[in-house]
This record gives structure tokens, C-alpha cells and sequence, in this order.
């Protein structure tokens, strides 16, 4: 392997492991409370399950264990975010840009874990020492 590409592959892997563990922080704050600086929402509600799946997902495509699913359903959630509630604060006729609603993580997470869905987990990852890497 060439130093570019030995690079290219340790560069993957820390942006799999921070994101991962960055969405699996946000679930935290919701699900269990871990450094919350707001309230925990109600259990069984919908910022609830979304806190469930963001420290499920997050879990997941951190340590590299069914990547390209996790990072799938991660994409798909954060899209989901995106256009239904973030898009929705404000009605004006620019509320699709997200300096306007405060979509920018939505978005950057939505387009990370794309990469990951299709691409897989790569290097330092449970799926590559279980030859699906």
C-alpha cells in the first residue's frame, strides 16, 4: 500500500470514528441524560426514538459493525431531520438553507453517512476483521 493510500485509509477511519461517536454523544444526551444542559424528552416520543436511533447508529458505524446498514438508516434519519424539522421552523421562502433553521449538522451528517452507506467502513473497523470492510 502506497503512503497516500495508507493515509487515504487512516483519514476514513477517523472521520467513521468521530462522526460516529459525535451521533452517538447526541443520542446520549437525549436517551440517558449524559451531559444534557435541557430537559430529557418523554419516553416514547419522537425526539426520544430519534435519540435512540442517533446512539444506535452512532455506536454502530463508530466502531465499524454493519457500517453500510447503520450508515444507511443514519443518512435517511438525518435527511429526515433535515427537510421535517429543521425545514419547518421557519416559513419563509428560504427555509430550505440551512443557515436559516439551524440544519447544518442534519446535513453534514446526512452526506457522511451517505459516503459510509456506499462506500463501507474501511480501515480499523469490526467489518473489515470480518472480511465485509
Amino acid at each position: 500500500m502506497t503512503d497516500r493510500a495508507s493515509f487515504q485509509s487512516f483519514a476514513g477511519a477517523a472521520l467513521r470514528i468521530v462522526a460516529g461517536a459525535l451521533f452517538a454523544y447526541h443520542g446520549a444526551t437525549r436517551i440517558l441524560g449524559f451531559l444534557a444542559t435541557g430537559p430529557q424528552p418523554s419516553i416514547g416520543s419522537q425526539p426520544w426514538f430519534g435519540g435512540l436511533f442517533q446512539l444506535t447508529i452512532g455506536a454502530l458505524v463508530a466502531v465499524g459493525w454493519f457500517t453500510r446498514p447503520a450508515a444507511a438508516a443514519g443518512a435517511a434519519t438525518m435527511a429526515f431531520a433535515y427537510i421535517q424539522l429543521h425545514g419547518r421552523i421557519v416559513t419563509a421562502s428560504w427555509a430550505f438553507l440551512p443557515t436559516v433553521h439551524g440544519g447544518e449538522l442534519a446535513a453534514l451528517y446526512a452526506v457522511i453517512f451517505l459516503v459510509f452507506a456506499v462506500s463501507g467502513a474501511g480501515g480499523f473497523s469490526i467489518d473489515r476483521g470480518r472480511g465485509r470492510g
